[in-house]
């Protein structure tokens, strides 16, 4: 089976490719977000742990299938340890809920219109990050 890369001039992005998006990805990490890697997930190979390239833009992956990231990273510790997990908008939500971050918080953001794109997940993200900064 062939490769086709993702084509960031014609396709539609699953999340934003940002490097704002990326590193507000490693400040959550840096701060405690708790992660299991599991299909379904985005991650960031900052410092070029895989040898395989990605099919998106800055290095970023996408965990299909959870078996081939532990032949390459040889535990689900190491994984976590190597890689940055880049929560979807919706994995961010769901982390909010989880983690007991305030709704009002949450449903402010939902019905500011100017919080659009990317904006949204950032935004989402900095709540996350404040909430685990301040336990």
């Amino acid at each position: 089976m062939h490769s086709t890369p993702f084509n960031i001039e014609t396709d539609l992005p699953p999340i934003p490719f940002d490097q704002r998006v990326y590193e507000m990805a490693a400040q959550l990490k840096k701060s405690g977000l708790p992660w299991k890697p599991c299909a379904g997930c985005f991650v960031w190979d900052r410092d070029e742990h895989m040898d395989v390239p990605s099919p998106f833009p800055d290095r970023l992956y996408f965990i299909l299938n959870l078996g081939r990231f532990l032949e390459i990273f040889g535990s689900l510790e190491n994984i976590v340890k190597k890689l940055i997990w880049v929560p979807t908008w919706h994995q961010a939500r769901l982390l909010c809920d989880r983690l007991g971050v305030d709704k009002v918080k949450i449903s402010d953001l939902l019905f500011n219109e100017k919080h659009a794109g990317t904006d949204d997940v950032l935004h989402l993200y900095n709540i996350l990050l404040k909430h685990l900064n301040k336990g």
